[in-house]
């Protein structure tokens, strides 16, 4: 496959602290190294792709870098015998818009070791549907399986159930036979909610966890989007043995809570970090992703999808809380 030149990427730099963001036309020798030489099909919008494309958060670590944390595409070069030209390959993380330039870019370059085959049953598309998103939900079930829940262990909470994460571990878990209850602040979209397979829609602002150490258990496990009071209070109310998988912070990076529900309900709090699990890790839930957990309801998900050139008009609407569902970003 011949390479351009030059072609398009969206590139993030900050001079004197001066942010300044847009499309440029860059050189394959721009972009940070790696094996892999991608002809981009889709990448996708997260919070934290906002907050870089705005200089509202401390992303990136060097600059320029081109956004984008989520990439798939075909391979269009190799150096890695693992890969040939035109495989379907997506990679989520592994310090893309961080460390490394991202996916918003009609070519990228990968690290092998950081690259994932996309599954036969899993389109270009819907891979960056789910992205980061999908992939941290399904690395919570992973990690929650791994330490033994169990459908049977009682229903499993899902916190900020609008969010890209919320909606894909709504309908994730609903795949895998496990019973669930949505969290959220937006009650009015509770059919939706419904329709991707959650069988109790909670306002968040109802919810009364008490302050005892213990309260009544409600729930055998959870996936937390939100963190701070939300967190504590589901320590509080899990089944004997149940599991919280803890990946995000929109409350909150405070805890605070005891240790009673850990020494005499044998609560586990599971840490979800998307950007560096071991890479069998990530070949498993991707390959699960594809198989007995795919989503069923992806195009009801993805609610956007916008051009390159449009990501700067995206940004602020996310970062404001004006944003519902997944958007998608067509390379």
């Amino acid at each position: 496959m011949r390479i351009p030149d030059h072609f398009r990427a969206f590139r993030i730099h900050s001079d004197n602290r001066v942010h300044r963001a847009g499309i440029e036309d860059i050189a394959l020798d721009a972009l940070s190294p790696g094996e892999l030489v991608i002809q981009t099909a889709y990448s996708s919008v997260n919070y934290k792709d906002a907050l870089a494309g705005t200089g509202e958060g401390r992303i990136l670590r060097s600059f320029p870098l081109v956004g984008g944390i989520d990439v798939a595409g075909r391979v269009a070069a190799s150096g890695d015998e693992g890969f040939r030209e035109g495989d379907p390959v997506l990679c989520v993380g592994a310090g893309l818009s961080e460390t490394r330039d991202g996916g918003y870019s009609e070519y990228a370059r990968l690290e092998a070791a950081t690259a994932v085959a996309v599954p036969d049953t899993l389109s270009l598309r819907e891979a960056m549907i789910l992205g980061t998103a999908g992939f941290t939900a399904g690395l919570a079930l992973l990690r929650m399986q791994d330490n033994h829940q169990t459908p049977e262990m009682g229903p499993i909470a899902v916190t900020g159930a609008t969010g890209g994460v919320g909606m894909l571990a709504i309908d994730i878990l609903s795949q895998a036979g496990y019973e669930v209850h949505a969290i959220t602040g937006k009650i009015e979209h509770t059919d939706f909610l419904k329709a991707l397979g959650a069988q109790q829609v909670l306002s968040r602002h109802d919810l009364q966890p008490g302050r005892r150490p213990l309260e009544n258990a409600v729930w055998g496990g959870a996936i937390d989007t939100v963190g701070g009071e939300m967190l504590a209070g589901l320590t509080r109310t899990i089944m004997p043995y149940g599991n919280i998988a803890c990946c995000g912070l929109a409350g909150g990076h405070g805890l605070a809570t005891t240790v009673m529900p850990m020494i005499l309900r044998g609560v586990s709090v599971l840490g979800i970090a998307t950007t560096s699990p071991p890479h069998a890790q990530r070949i498993e839930v991707w390959k699960r992703l594809g198989g007995l957990w795919k989503p069923a309801h992806l195009d009801a998900i993805c609610t956007r999808t916008v051009a390159i050139e449009e990501l700067a008009q995206v940004f602020p609407t996310m970062l404001a809380g004006g944003s519902f569902g997944r958007t998608l970003v067509r390379l």
